[in-house]
C-alpha cells in the first residue's frame, strides 16, 4: 500500500527508488523532505566512508540537494550547542563516544529508521538519539617510499626511526581511538588507557610525533611516514593516491574496531531531510555505499556485499587482535574519551621535541 501511495504522490520513479530501499519509508516523511528540500550536513563530506554516492543519491532518487562543512566530533556537537535555534546544520556523524555525549547535551533528536530492529544492540541508543551506521578499525597507513621496513604492529612502530602521525586527540574520534588501541595492544582497556598514553610519551620524547591529521594532502606531500587511521580511510587514501605507494594494515598486536554514528540536530531546520538522510543510510544501497568507502557496514549480516566491493577490503585474517569496545565498558570509555584530551595534553604533548 506504501508503494502505491507514493506512486500516486510522488510518480512511478521516486517509487520504483523507495522500493529498492532494505525498508519502507514513510511517505509523509518523504513527502515532508521533499519540501525541505535540502539538507546541510557536518563532518561528513564526500570523501570520508564514500558520503558522495550517497548525497548523489538522495539528490537524484529524492531531490534533496546538500551540502557539508567538515569537522571533528567534537566541533560537531559544540556547533549543534552553540547555535541552538540558529542552527545551520541539520545532521553529523560523530565517533561512538559522541553519540551519548550528544544526547547528554540535549542537541539530539530521536528516529529510528525501518532497518533498527537489524542494527546490533551495542551499537545503538535505546530511543534512537543514536546508532553506528559503520564500523571501522584502527590500522596502519605506511609510505613504502619514506618507509624501508614496513612496521606490522605497535611493538614494530615503537622501535623504529620514522615519525609517527596520530592527529587532533583533543577532537578527533579517530585519533582518540588510535590512542585506545595502543593501549589495547599494551594490557590496557577502555577502563584503563594509560598504557596507551605512556606509549605515545615515548613517541614524543623520541622526537618521532606528528601532529598532523593523516590527509590526503598530507600524504601527497610526503607529511605522513606512519599514519595512524581507519582502516577505510587508509584503504580509500591509499587507492586514491597509489596502492603501490602505501600500505595498510591492522596492527598485529592490538587494535579497537568502533564506529560512527548520525546524529540528528535537534534544532535542525531540515528535519525530515536529515530523517530521509539517516533512512537511506541505514538502507541496503546506503550500507553498501558505505562499504564502498572501505567501511563495515553496521547491517553487513543483513545484506550482501557486491563481490568487488568486498575484494576492496582487508582480509578477515588481518583482524584476529582487533576488539570492539565492550558493552560492558561502555560509560566507562565515554568517561574515560572525555578527560583523554587533557592526559595527552598534559603527558604527552609537554614532552615532544
Amino acid at each position: 500500500m506504501k508503494h502505491l501511495l507514493l506512486a500516486s504522490l510522488l510518480g512511478s520513479s521516486i517509487a520504483l527508488s523507495i522500493s529498492a530501499m532494505a525498508a519502507d519509508v514513510d511517505a509523509d516523511l518523504l513527502k515532508a523532505a521533499q519540501k525541505e528540500g535540502e539538507v546541510n550536513s557536518v563532518g561528513m563530506p564526500d570523501d570520508w566512508a564514500n558520503w558522495k554516492d550517497t548525497w548523489g543519491d538522495l539528490a537524484t532518487k529524492f531531490q534533496i540537494k546538500h551540502m557539508d562543512t567538515d569537522m571533528s566530533s567534537a566541533q560537531e556537537v559544540a556547533k549543534f550547542d552553540a547555535e541552538k535555534d540558529n542552527a545551520s546544520a541539520d545532521i553529523g556523524d560523530v565517533g561512538s563516544a559522541f553519540g551519548p555525549i550528544a544526547k547528554a547535551k540535549g542537541v539530539t533528536q530521536a528516529y529510528k529508521p525501518s532497518t533498527f530492529a537489524q542494527i546490533p544492540d551495542w551499537a545503538k541508543d535505546a530511543d534512537g538519539h543514536w546508532m553506528l551506521a559503520y564500523t571501522g578499525t584502527i590500522a596502519f597507513i605506511v609510505n613504502k617510499d619514506l618507509v624501508k621496513d614496513v612496521p606490522k604492529s605497535w611493538a614494530d612502530v615503537a622501535k623504529g626511526k620514522y615519525k609517527v602521525s596520530i592527529g587532533d586527540v583533543g577532537a578527533a574520534a579517530q585519533a582518540v581511538n588510535g590512542v585506545l588501541a595502543a593501549a589495547i595492544a599494551n594490557d590496557g582497556d577502555e577502563t584503563n588507557i594509560q598504557p596507551g598514553i605512556d606509549y605515545f610519551v615515548k613517541i614524543a620524547e623520541a622526537g618521532r610525533l606528528n601532529l598532523s591529521n593523516v590527509t590526503i594532502q598530507t600524504l601527497e606531500k610526503g607529511e605522513v611516514e606512519v599514519g595512524i587511521v581507519w582502516d577505510f580511510n587508509g584503504l580509500s587514501y591509499r587507492d586514491k593516491i597509489d596502492p603501490k605507494k602505501f600500505e595498510v594494515l591492522i596492527p598485529s598486536d592490538g587494535s579497537v574496531t568502533s564506529g560512527y554514528t548520525t546524529i540528528i540536530n535537534k534544532y535542525a531546520k531540515h528535519p525530515n531531510a536529515a530523517k530521509l538522510a539517516r533512512e537511506y543510510i541505514f538502507s541496503d544501497a546506503g550500507q553498501i555505499n558505505l562499504a564502498k568507502g572501505n567501511a563495515r557496514p553496521i547491517r553487513a549480516d543483513h545484506l550482501t556485499l557486491p563481490a568487488d566491493v568486498q575484494a576492496k577490503l582487508l582480509p578477515s585474517s588481518e583482524y584476529a587482535k582487533a576488539q570492539p569496545i565492550k558493552i560492558s565498558n561502555a560509560k566507562a570509555w565515554e568517561e574515560t574519551s572525555k578527560a583523554l584530551p587533557e592526559k595527552w595534553n598534559e603527558q604527552v604533548i609537554m614532552k615532544m621535541k
